[in-house]
Parts: structure tokens; sequence; C-alpha cells
């Protein structure tokens, strides 16, 4: 072994010691100790590919990218998995390759519409508004906050040519419907797999429905790479636009750093360009670069061998919730899965009933002072935002529960960092102040 190889094992070493010293676990104080919604969780090893990576100072997609984008397609049982550096980005790219002239007449153009829902994160609305497209807004189910496929046949026009459609906090919408829909009326279809990373339709892994499906690694989410996002597609030619789109727009699909790999760099001619321009320099779409660096892929890899373990400890995480708050449920409506699904669960969501002796703000002021994090369901009714008062858009039915969650609804954590006294803290803080308020109304 060689001085520096012997060097770098007693660097990676030192961290795994450094780790173990400097991350120690800290005891749970009811009411003194935070218990947020979300949050990292990793260990040693983690830290040791975080390492490795910026030892090579290859400061850019490296060889711990590929090794991820190779085990995470695996994962899925896809053909393609293509990083980017946000879940945000991801959905970006996802929409942005539909609207390449190569597809020809299934090409996204200006005007076209997507349907989508209004109960949502931004950034699953934003690509259709960057592209010029038109969103058309669906209502939700309330039990699964997911979309309400009645309206789904109503909302097609003549100009509809796809749906896109988020997870909602890892519960699966109806997959079998939607899909259904998609095919009869050659629509395409993105699954935003942000929130539900291991959730299952009928046995079958979310994100391996669509033509595309886009992953996050925020910290929030069910593996991180601190910022990092992923685009799944099954099919060839949907997965060298994305790359186009995300390499600048460029016709090249060396990987950086990479050379000719088509073999006939200085053989093409394409547009109005002379024959033999170098191919690395030439686009054929107007794209943006939207890679991750060789670090957060590699700390990647090392999350992608917990993530099953991450999942059940979600997944037993929202049970206990649901157990310990079940006695509630005249006041609190309870989240429920969608049939046939088998979530991958981000939050525990919360709507206040109508007729229940508090507001939902005022539950979540009494938690937030009892050191308990919560939010909203993001967005609530996005039409309602102050980016897209003025937004082209249509709305099928009207978005009554939609505005329902806005008003009444909030979520609290379930990730793998909160342990079983944080559970119970929480379902006791909430049980007291509904309690509470069960008292004021006797007295009456």
């Amino acid at each position: 072994m060689g001085s520096a190889e012997h060097l770098r094992q007693e660097i990676l070493e030192r961290v795994i010691a450094y780790h173990a010293e400097a991350f120690l676990p800290k005891e749970f104080i009811p009411g003194v100790t935070p218990v947020p919604v979300s949050g990292r969780v990793f260990d040693g090893e983690d830290m040791v590919h975080l390492v490795d990576a910026s030892l090579d100072f290859w400061l850019t997609t490296g060889r711990y990218a590929e090794q991820f984008e190779r085990e995470f397609a695996q994962y899925f049982g896809l053909r393609h998995a293509l990083l980017c550096n946000s879940g945000s980005s991801a959905n970006l790219l996802a929409l942005s390759a539909l609207t390449s002239p190569e597809l020809g007449d299934r090409q996204l153009q200006p005007g076209d519409e997507v349907i989508t829902v209004a109960a949502g994160f931004p950034t699953t609305l934003n690509p259709t508004v960057q592209n010029g497209l038109v969103p058309v807004f669906l209502d939700i189910e309330l039990d699964t906050h997911n979309i309400d496929v009645t309206a789904l046949e109503e909302a097609i026009g003549p100009r509809t040519r796809a749906i896109m459609l988020a997870h909602t906090l890892g519960n699966p919408f109806n997959l079998s419907a939607v899909k259904a829909i998609a095919e009869k009326h050659q629509l395409w279809l993105i699954e935003d797999n942000c929130d539900a990373l291991g959730a299952t339709y009928n046995g079958q892994l979310t994100g391996t429905f669509g033509d595309l499906a886009t992953v996050s690694f925020y910290p929030a989410h069910h593996i991180t790479m601190g910022e990092g996002g992923c685009v799944l597609t099954n099919q060839p030619k949907l997965k060298v636009l994305v790359e186009s789109f995300r390499d600048w727009g460029r016709s090249c699909w060396c990987a950086p750093g990479v050379d000719n790999t088509c073999g006939k760099r200085f053989g093409w001619q394409l547009g109005d360009l002379p024959t033999g321009y170098d191919h690395k320099y030439t686009y054929s779409h107007i794209g943006y670069n939207l890679k991750l660096t060789d670090m957060q892929a590699a700390i990647g890899v090392s999350q992608l061998k917990k993530l099953s373990g991450f999942i059940a400890a979600r997944r037993q995480n929202w049970q206990r919730l649901h157990d310990g708050l079940k006695p509630l449920a005249d006041v609190l409506m309870l989240p429920q899965a969608t049939p046939n699904s088998e979530p991958s669960w981000f939050g525990f969501l919360l709507t206040v009933r109508p007729d229940a002796p508090f507001q939902r703000n005022d539950l979540v002021r009494y938690l937030e002072r009892h050191k308990i994090g919560t939010r909203l369901l993001f967005g609530g009714n996005l039409i309602r935002q102050p980016a897209y008062r003025n937004l082209p858009h249509r709305v099928v039915g009207d978005l009554k529960n939609t505005d329902v969650v806005m008003n009444q609804s909030f979520w609290i954590g379930v990730y793998p960092g909160l342990t079983e006294p944080m559970i119970a803290y929480m379902v006791d803080t909430i049980t007291t102040f509904v309690q509470q308020f069960a008292q004021v109304g006797a007295l009456r």
C-alpha cells in the first residue's frame, strides 16, 4: 500500500471515530427536546463515503454517481436513474424532456394542458408554468389527500397532453384509475415520487408506473444526499432527453471529463453548424446545468443500504400515531392509506373537523409551544398563493376539499429519527389539548 493510500485509510478510520464522539445520542426530555417533523438520519459509514469522495477531489459527477444511478435503477427494476441537484430540478427535467421536438407529435407545446392538483408542493406545479403549459386542477379526497379521480375523465380537453401528480406524504394516488385514463387518451404520466420512496401500489413500487418519475434526497426525505434528486424512466429515448436538459441542453452524452463516447466527436452535422463541429458543444435543447457533486452521490450510495430500515421505521411510527390518536377521531380526521397500497409515509396528516371546539391554528400553536414540530400540507390551495393568483389555468369541479386542507389540516413527523418516547409524547400532548377543550365544553 502506497503512502497516499495508507493515509487515506487512516483518515477514513478517524472519521468513524469522530462520528462516534461527535454525534452521541441525546437524552429526550419531553417539552424540552425538540421533536422535529423531519431530519437527516446518518451514521459513520455515511460520513466515510462523503470524505472518501472528497479525497478524490472530483468535484462534479463521478464514480459514486455512476454507482448510485446503477443501484437505484436496480432497486426499481428500471433501466435508467438520472441524478440531479434536487427533487425540484428532477420535476423540471422530467416535464421539460417532454417538450423536446424529438418526440414528434407527442411533444408538449406551449398552451398544452397538464392535469394536476392544487393541494401540493409548488415544484410539482412549477415546471408546467415554466414551460408555458396550462395546469388543470382537480380536487383531492380528504381521507387519502390524493387526487379525486371521479372528475379525471371530465378534466380532459382537446389540448390535454399530460398528468403530473405527487403521491401525497408517501401515500400512493389511485394509480389504476390514473394510468388507465393516461393510456386511454395517450397522455404522458409523470409520478412525483419525492415523498414516497419505497411505497407500493398493487405490490409494485411507485415510481415505476409513469413514463417518468422523480425522487428527492433533501434531508427531510427517505434517504438524503443533503441536496439531490433523481429522474427515473424505463424509456431510453426519454433518458437521453433528460440527460440533455440536465447537461446544458447539449447533444453529447459524454460523462464529465470524458471525450468521444460516440466515437465520432468531430463527425456530426447538426442544425446549421458546419460539418465536424465539436459534438461536445452542440446543443439540441435550451437546457440547464442541474448535475450534483460526487460527494453528494457518495452519501446516497451509503444511505441506499439503509432504505428498507428507514421505510420500516416510518411505517411503524405512523402506525403508532394512528393507534394512539384513534380515540380522538371525533374531532381529528386521521389519514387513510389508499386502497391496494402500502405507503412509505413521509408524515402524519391530521385534519381538524369542522365541528371541533378548536381551530387548526390553536392546536398547531399548542404543539409548537410544546416543542413538537408541525407543517401544513405544503401550499394548501396553490391557486390562492400570491405567486399563482394570475396563473392561466382550468379548474374542473370545485376545490372544496383542497380548501379544507388549506384551512384545517397539518402534519407531524414520522421520520426514523423519532424514538418511541417521542411518538408517545406527541400522542399525549395532542390528547391533553383535546381533553382540555372537552372539559371546557362539558362545563358549559
